[in-house]
C-alpha cells in the first residue's frame, strides 16, 4: 500500500510540474492574455479555503486536516469527487503554489478568479493569467474542452 501511495504521489507531483510548465508556457505564448495589475488593485482570487501563499505546511494541515497524499514538498487533498487541490511547498515548507482542480460542477466563474475578458480558444477551452507583480504572485484560470477547470495561484 505504501508503494502505491508513493507512486500516486510521484505521479501527482510530476503532473503538477507539467501543468505549471504548460501554464507558464501558455502565459509566455499568449502575452496578450496576461494582465499585470497595479499595486492598489485587490486580487479577485488570492486564497483557497483560507490557505494563502506563504503559509506553512503545518498551518495548511491544521486548517484542512490530513491530506489524502502527503510529502515534504507537496500535499494533495481530495475534497470530493469533483474538487481536489494541491499545495506545493518550498524548502522552508511554505506554500508557493496552490492548484485547484474542478471536474464537473462547483468551479468558480472565471470572472470571480481573473476578471473579464477571458480568451476562448478555437477548441472552446478558456485561459487567462493575471500577474500581481507588486504582490509577488499570479493567478490563472484554465478550462479544458472536457470541462475540467484548474485555478492556480503561484508565487512569482
Amino acid at each position: 500500500m505504501r508503494k502505491i501511495t508513493r507512486a500516486i504521489l510521484t505521479v501527482l507531483i510530476a503532473t503538477t510540474f507539467v501543468l505549471l510548465a504548460a501554464l507558464s508556457a501558455n502565459g509566455q505564448r499568449a502575452r496578450a492574455n496576461t494582465t499585470s495589475v497595479a499595486v492598489q488593485e485587490q486580487p479577485l482570487f488570492s486564497e483557497y479555503k483560507g490557505i494563502r501563499l506563504g503559509m506553512t505546511a503545518e498551518q495548511v494541515r491544521a486548517k484542512l486536516g490530513n491530506p489524502t497524499l502527503k510529502a515534504d514538498d507537496q500535499d494533495y487533498y481530495a475534497f470530493s469527487e469533483t474538487e481536489s487541490a494541491q499545495f506545493a511547498y518550498n524548502a522552508m515548507h511554505k506554500v508557493v503554489t496552490i492548484s485547484i482542480d474542478y471536474t464537473g460542477a462547483g468551479a468558480p466563474d472565471y470572472r470571480n478568479v481573473v476578471g473579464a475578458p477571458v480568451e476562448q480558444m478555437a477548441d472552446g477551452s478558456l485561459y487567462k493569467l493575471v500577474r500581481y507583480e507588486a504582490r509577488g504572485f499570479w493567478v490563472s484560470y484554465s478550462r479544458t474542452t472536457s470541462g475540467v477547470v484548474t485555478v492556480t495561484i503561484q508565487k512569482i
